[in-house]
C-alpha cells in the first residue's frame, strides 16, 4: 500500500475515533458519575472519560476535588492523572488526523513554536495548569508527530501535578466544612 494512502487512512480512522469517543462520553456523562463508587479505578475511569472528549466539557476536576476529601489525595492524583493522560490521546489523535484543520487556528502557530523548541516542557506546563488550550496542545503534539510515549509521559506528569493540587484542595476545604 502506498505510504501516503496509508497515512490518509490512519488519519481518517483517528478522526472517526476521536469523534466517536467524544460523542460516547457526552451521551453517558450522567452515568459516568456512578463510576466514582469504584474507588481509585472509578476515578481513573472518570478522568479518562472526561479527558477523552475533545473540546466538550466534562466534570473531571470537580470529581477529583470532591473525592480528594474521601480518598487519599495522592492516590486520587495518581489514578486521575493516569486516566487523564490516556484520555488526552484523543486530542493527540485529532492533531495527527486533522493537521490541515488546526494549522489555520492562530494559537496553533504559537503552540507549534513552543512545541518545536521544547515540546516536553510545553506539554508538562500546559497539562499541569487548568486551561482550555490543552486539547489544542495535544493536537499540536500529534500534528508535529511528537512520539506518543514522550507525549504520554509528560502529559501524565503534568496531569498528576494538577490532580494533586485539586485533590488536596478538596481534602482541605471539604474536610474543614464537614468535620
Amino acid at each position: 500500500m502506498n505510504p501516503r494512502l496509508r497515512l490518509t487512512i490512519l488519519r481518517i480512522l483517528a478522526l472517526v475515533f476521536v469523534i466517536g469517543i467524544s460523542i460516547f462520553v457526552y451521551l453517558i456523562r450522567d452515568k459516568a458519575e456512578q463510576l466514582q463508587g469504584y474507588g481509585y479505578l472509578g476515578i481513573f475511569l472518570v478522568a479518562f472519560l472526561a479527558y477523552a472528549t475533545v473540546l466538550l466539557p466534562a466534570p473531571g476536576l470537580a470529581v477529583v476535588f470532591a473525592w480528594g476529601s474521601i480518598f487519599n489525595p495522592a492516590g486520587i492524583a495518581l489514578a486521575a492523572g493516569a486516566g487523564a493522560a490516556l484520555g488526552e490521546i484523543s486530542g493527540y489523535l485529532a492533531g495527527f488526523s486533522g493537521q490541515a484543520v488546526i494549522e489555520k487556528v492562530s494559537i496553533y502557530q504559537r503552540l507549534t513554536g513552543f512545541m518545536q523548541k521544547n515540546g516536553a516542557l510545553t506539554v508538562l506546563v500546559l497539562s499541569a495548569i487548568p486551561n482550555p488550550f490543552f486539547d489544542l496542545a495535544g493536537a499540536t503534539a500529534g500534528a508535529l508527530k511528537m512520539p506518543l510515549p514522550k507525549f504520554l509521559l509528560w502529559c501524565w506528569l503534568g496531569e498528576t501535578i494538577k490532580m494533586l493540587m485539586f485533590a488536596y484542595a478538596g481534602a482541605s476545604s471539604l474536610g474543614q466544612i464537614f468535620n
